[in-house]
Parts: structure tokens; C-alpha cells; sequence
């Protein structure tokens, strides 16, 4: 969308002056913080035809004007100016000699504190592979699971089966498995049983399958896969804590987690920092929030995403910084981790 120097200074100024005090603003007011030489009637004029673009719109209870969900992203893609954040006031918070785990909390506290908005981290998915599978036969159609990582970290799982497993076929599918698919994750070799044990017999089949499914469960379902830090901050901005339905789906969103998962995997294929405004996201639809993320790499790879979750009215000049530096940041901790 093009718009001309005078329509961008005003909508620049308009915007910045909604984030920091969240009133409509009139042509009054523009004429005094836009720097341009032009009568109210000529700006009037102008913002009207912000208006017809759906830049800005017209609450009922003002003369003046706000900036739409549209109007920010012009803003946020054309016009903004990022500040320039000083990298020692987030390396200072951020704990990079602890445990990877402890890591991944902190930067979703530093983002939260720094922000005073919510912090989100998609921690990197656990390794699914395994060194050695047994199966301890509990009784008929009960057995146990035995996974062992390579990390030497064990977890069991009770399989129900609708055959009665003799001891003798248990060791034999688990010396199958540990032979042939030791070291592999979970799931290459769902994939390799599809494709190389179609002479088994079909009962050792089901029970291979069974096994992996419940050996790849194991391994992952213990992983907060998505870390969040500050939620209650959101209850105090105005523009959120005023409309108790969608602050109601917003804390939905942080309790079920799974669209914010999506949302932030989708933005670890993308390089640098990405900004959601308003319903953009399919994923995580609600007309009063942004969320600006950025993925972070371990020795080089990229494993997860980070992001402040806000209002659409947030200060996009220093969240977007905060977010960036994190994410460099924690890239470095986890690569020296």
C-alpha cells in the first residue's frame, strides 16, 4: 500500500501516540505532534482517507481516531523505528550457565520482565531415539515397556494387548528391535516397519507397533513443549482485562497450548523476527493481541521459537529488540550449554 510523506507522518504520529496513552486521537492533536504544516481541515481530510483504506478507524464515543489491526502492520512494516536496546540488560537476567531446561524458563522470564507483557518459549523437541527396548510380561495381555534412552534415562509403559504373548515371542521382538533399530528415534522406525517387517507374523507386527507407540509417547509426553512466563501481566492491560471474552480465549489459548505450538513452530521456518497482529493468525485468532516472535538456534540449527504474547497497542519499537536479542542470546547459551 502507497501512501504519500504527509499521510505517512500522521499515521505514523497517530500510532505512536495511541500506544502511549490508548485515547482516540483528534486532528488537533496530530497537527501539534506530526511536525507538519497543515491545518486541522487538511488533516481531517486525510485521516478520512486512512479511513477508506482501513488504517484507522472511528470509535463511537470520539471524534478522534485509532489505529486498526491493519493500520498497525503498515506501521509496524513502513514506519516504525526500533529502538536500540543495550544486549547487557537481557544477558544480565538471562541464567546461561544453568541447565538447558532452566535456560528456556528464564528466557521466557527475561521476554515477560522486560516486556511486561507474556513470555513464551517452544522448547526444542525432545529426541524421541532409543538404546534398548524390553518387555516384562506382567500377566496375560499386560506387559511392560521398558525404554531405555541413550542418555541412560529409563521409562516404563503397561501395554494392552489382544494377544497372549508367550516370554519366549517377548524376547524375541525385543532382540529384533534393539538389533535393527537401536540409536533410531521412534519415528524412523514406525517408518521402517512399515516398510521392512511385512513378512512377520502379524500378531509380532501389532506388537512392534504397540511397543513403538507407546516408546515414543514416553519420550515426549514429560516435555512442556511450550514454556510460558507473565500471564498475569495481561490482566492488568486495559485493552484485554476490558473485554472478558477475549480474555477468556486468550487464557484458553495458554492453557491448552496447542494452537500457540503451531503458531510458534510455524515461525521457527521463518529467519528473523516475525510480528502476529490481531486475527492474522488463523492459529491464535483474537483482534486484541500481537505476538512477536523469533526462532533461536542450537550450534547453528534451529530448534525452537521465542515471543511476547500483548495487546495490539504494544510499544512494537522495543518489543521487537527484546525479542531479537533474546533470541541471539539464548541461541548462544544453549550452543555452550
Amino acid at each position: 500500500m502507497q501512501l504519500d510523506i504527509r499521510a505517512q507522518t500522521l499515521l505514523k504520529a497517530l500510532v505512536e501516540r495511541y500506544i502511549a496513552d490508548g485515547q482516540p486521537v483528534g486532528s488537533r492533536a496530530l497537527a501539534k505532534i506530526s511536525g507538519l504544516e497543515l491545518s486541522p481541515a487538511a488533516i481531517r481530510n486525510i485521516m478520512s482517507d486512512l479511513e477508506e483504506l482501513g488504517l484507522v478507524a472511528s470509535p463511537h464515543t470520539s471524534a478522534g481516531r485509532i489505529p486498526t489491526p491493519r493500520g498497525y502492520r503498515l506501521f509496524v512494516d513502513s514506519l516504525l523505528t526500533v529502538q536500540v536496546i543495550d544486549e547487557s540488560t537481557v544477558e544480565s537476567r538471562l541464567q546461561a550457565s544453568a541447565s538447558p531446561q532452566k535456560i528456556i524458563a528464564s528466557a521466557a522470564q527475561v521476554l515477560s520482565s522486560l516486556s511486561q507483557f507474556a513470555g513464551v518459549v517452544l522448547a526444542p523437541r525432545r529426541e524421541t531415539a532409543f538404546q534398548q527396548i524390553e518387555f516384562v510380561r506382567l500377566s496375560a495381555k499386560r506387559i511392560l515397556v521398558v525404554i531405555v534412552a541413550p542418555t541412560g534415562d529409563v521409562q516404563n509403559r503397561l501395554l494392552l494387548t489382544e494377544t497372549d504373548y508367550t516370554p519366549g515371542q517377548l524376547t524375541e521382538a525385543a532382540n529384533y528391535i534393539n538389533q535393527h533399530y537401536a540409536g533410531l528415534s521412534f519415528d524412523q522406525v514406525k517408518i521402517k516397519l512399515n516398510e521392512e517387517l511385512k513378512q512377520l507374523r502379524n500378531d509380532m507386527m501389532q506388537l512392534m507397533q504397540a511397543a513403538v507407540a507407546a516408546g515414543s509417547d514416553a519420550m515426549t509426553e514429560d516435555s512442556d513443549d511450550v514454556v510460558i512466563s507473565g500471564e498475569r501481566n495481561l490482566l492488568s492491560v486495559t485493552d484485554l482485562s476490558s473485554n472478558m471474552s477475549s480474555l477468556r480465549k486468550l487464557f484458553d489459548i495458554f492453557e491448552q497450548k496447542t494452537s500457540l505450538a503451531l503458531l510458534l513452530d510455524s515461525s521457527s521456518k521463518a529467519s528473523g523476527v516475525q510480528i502476529f497482529i490481531g486475527g492474522e493468525s488463523q492459529l491464535v485468532p483474537l483482534e486484541e493481541m500481537s505476538v512477536v516472535t523469533a526462532p533461536y538456534e542450537t550450534n547453528g540449527r534451529i530448534v525452537g521459537t521465542l515471543g511476547v504474547i500483548g495487546p495490539t497497542r504494544m510499544a512494537y519499537e522495543r518489543v521487537i529488540p527484546i525479542v531479537d536479542i533474546t533470541a541471539r542470546l539464548l541461541s548462544n547459551a544453549l550452543s555452550h550449554s
